[in-house]
């Protein structure tokens, strides 16, 4: 596995608990809206992937998706499995193993922000690959033109940020066409909004 990856899911695993608490009743459901629109189906199959604990997981199931989670620190994918009832696979983003044209859907909440920024067409290559026709993803990326470690008292995780104008050319690269983009959280200037949104379909 990559060092980046490695040192990042150590300390996931470390701070499982507290992330699980710190972020399940942060509402995301703008991203889980957006994905539902762009999809060939509604309800469908959908992919959360870096699903960490399972909240996500257990709204896309409480709306009738089939839901599977794919998460790579192993306390995430132990408590998915457990709270959503879902499947949940213990992978890592540059090791994907992904069952060819299966999902509708693929939501990328705050996961792929992880992705070094070399590795990010390789990666958008492999979910592209594990769509349907006219699939759709939503990503939600941290803002900014950086990457490397941020350091935190338990450990150090691997990050990338990104722009608009920096993520679209690797999504296209990929195979994928932008459906719309939007920041959050919504209602703030844009220079305070720190997430970038977009919804894109498998070409």
């Amino acid at each position: 596995m990559d060092k980046r990856e490695e040192i990042t899911i150590a300390e996931y695993q470390l701070t499982a608990e507290s992330f699980r608490a710190g972020t399940w009743n942060h509402d995301v459901s703008q991203n889980r809206d957006a994905l539902m629109a762009a999809m060939p189906r509604n309800p469908g199959k959908i992919l959360d992937i870096g699903c960490g604990p399972g909240r996500d997981l257990v709204a896309f199931k409480s709306q009738g998706h089939t839901a599977i989670g794919l998460d790579a620190t192993p306390a995430f994918v132990k408590t998915a499995k457990e709270l959503s009832g879902c499947e949940v696979w213990q992978q890592s983003f540059l090791n994907l193993d992904l069952p060819k044209t299966e999902f509708d859907g693929i939501f990328a909440n705050a996961s792929l922000i992880h992705v070094p920024s070399k590795e990010m067409v390789k990666v958008l290559k492999d979910l592209h690959a594990t769509l349907v026709t006219n699939g759709a993803i939503v990503m939600s990326m941290c803002r900014g033109n950086w990457e490397g470690y941020d350091e935190r008292s338990t450990g150090k995780r691997y990050t990338t940020g990104w722009e608009y104008e920096t993520l679209v050319p690797c999504m296209e690269q990929a195979g994928f066409a932008i459906i719309h983009h939007y920041y959050r959280p919504p209602g703030l200037p844009k220079t305070a909004q720190n997430w970038l949104v977009i919804a894109a379909r498998k070409l």
